[in-house]
């Protein structure tokens, strides 16, 4: 398995089969996305939305564009409210 140390300057380097698999090259950009256990994946930023799927695990039960609609107004009402 791929490792890297971090530095006194928080910097590591990539190994070269992480960034081959990743597509990666000098100047590439990577976004640190988080993950509900705590992790992160690294996920390059020019990547396309595609790339994500089979990331989240789908839900147990399915949810409704009602369901969806309410949660996102309450994520805006909550936000609004800070």
């Amino acid at each position: 398995m791929p490792a890297a140390t971090v530095t006194s300057k928080g910097q590591i380097t990539i190994p070269a089969e992480v960034r081959r698999k990743l597509g990666l090259r000098a100047g590439s950009r990577v976004e640190f996305v988080p993950m509900d256990n705590g992790s992160f994946v690294i996920a390059p930023k020019t990547a396309s939305v595609t790339a994500l799927r089979g990331m989240v695990p789908a839900p147990v039960v399915p949810v409704s564009l009602e369901d969806m609609d309410d949660a996102v107004a309450a994520g805006a009402a909550e936000r609004a409210r800070r």
